[in-house]
C-alpha cells in the first residue's frame, strides 16, 4: 500500500528541517574556525569575508594540544581495551553459567547506572589521595587513576550490554566446540567471540566515546602533565581574551578520531545495539 502524498511531503519537510538543525552548528563551527579572531569576536556573519587556516596552525602552540591529544588517546584507548576484555569474560560467565549470586550480580551491575557520576567524584578523590599517601602509588593526577575512574561507569554498561548479546548467540555453538575438544576459554575465543563481534564493537565504541569526551572527572583527577583534550580546550580562554576561532578549530580536530571511528564501525555498531532485542 503506497503512502499518502501528504505524508511523503510532510516527511520531506521534517527531514529537511531536522538536517538543517543538525548541520547548522557544524557550519557555524567550520566557518568560525576559518575566520580571523577579530571577525569572530565582532558581529556574526553567515558568509565570512575572508578565510584563513591560521587558527588550525595556532591551536598547537597556544596550548600543548599535542600532549593533550596523546593523553586522551592513551587514557581512552586503555579504558576501552580494559572494558572490552573484562566485560567479555564477565558477560560470558553470566550468560552461560549458573552460580550463586548471579541475579544479584546482574542487578547490581545495572543499578550502578542509576547514580550520577558526580556522586562518585569526591569518594574517588579521597580514595586515590589516601592510597597515594599510604602506599606511594600515585593514582591521583595520573593516567592510570583516570583509566580506573572511567572503568567505574563504562564497565557496568559494557557487561550488561554483552550479557544480552551473548544470550542471543546460540549455546549450541560453544557446546559443539566443547564436544570437539575445546576448553571453555578456547570455545569463547574461537567460537563465541567471532559471533559476537558486533556487540563487542558497540561496547568498544561506547567506552571510547565516553572516555574521549569526559570532562568532570578529567578536570579533577588530572594535572598539567596528564590533562586530556576535553579539559585542555579550556586553555584557549584566558583572562585577557577568548580565542573563539581556535576553540572551534580545536573542537573540530579533536572530533575527527571519534567521527572517523564511528563511520568505519557504523555497520557493527548498529548491529550490536539492536542485537538481543528479538530472539
Amino acid at each position: 500500500m503506497a503512502a499518502p502524498r501528504s505524508f511523503m511531503w510532510t516527511r520531506r519537510v521534517f527531514l529537511t528541517l531536522l538536517t538543517g538543525f543538525v548541520l547548522l552548528p557544524v557550519y557555524v563551527m567550520v566557518s568560525s574556525s576559518l575566520k580571523p579572531l577579530e571577525d569572530v569576536s565582532s558581529q556574526f556573519h553567515w558568509l565570512p569575508s575572508g578565510l584563513t587556516v591560521r587558527p588550525y596552525i595556532d591551536i598547537w602552540s597556544t596550548v600543548p594540544l599535542a600532549k593533550y591529544f596523546v593523553n586522551s588517546l592513551i587514557v581512552a584507548g586503555a579504558a576501552t581495551v580494559c572494558s572490552v576484555v573484562i566485560a567479555v569474560f564477565a558477560a560470558y560467565a553470566v550468560s552461560r553459567y549458573d552460580f550463586r549470586g548471579k541475579r544479584v550480580f546482574s542487578v547490581t551491575v545495572l543499578s550502578t547506572q542509576m547514580f550520577p557520576g558526580i556522586l562518585f567524584l569526591l569518594p574517588l578523590f579521597l580514595i586515590y589521595v589516601n592510597i597515594g599517601n599510604t602506599t606511594g602509588i600515585a593514582l591521583f593526577g595520573s593516567r592510570g587513576g583516570l583509566i580506573l575512574t572511567y572503568l567505574t561507569f563504562s564497565l557496568p554498561f559494557s557487561i550488561w550490554m554483552l550479557i544480552g548479546y551473548f544470550d542471543s548467540v546460540p549455546r549450541d555453538l560453544d557446546e559443539a566446540a566443547l564436544v570437539d575438544g575445546c576448553g571453555p576459554l578456547r570455545a569463547l575465543f574461537k567460537v563465541v567471540v567471532p559471533a559476537a563481534i558486533p556487540g563487542i564493537v558497540a561496547v568498544a565504541v561506547y567506552a571510547f566515546m565516553t572516555a574521549w569526551g569526559e570532562v568532570l572527572f578529567a578536570s579533577v583527577m588530572t594535572n598539567d602533565a596528564t590533562r586530556t583534550l576535553a579539559v585542555g580546550l579550556q586553555g584557549y580562554s584566558t583572562q585577557n581574551d577568548v580565542y573563539w576561532n581556535q576553540i572551534m578549530a580545536a573542537s573540530l580536530v579533536v572530533s575527527v578520531p571519534v567521527v572517523a571511528g564511528f563511520l568505519l564501525l557504523q555497520r557493527y555498531l548498529v548491529a550490536g545495539l539492536t542485537a538481543g532485542a528479538v530472539k
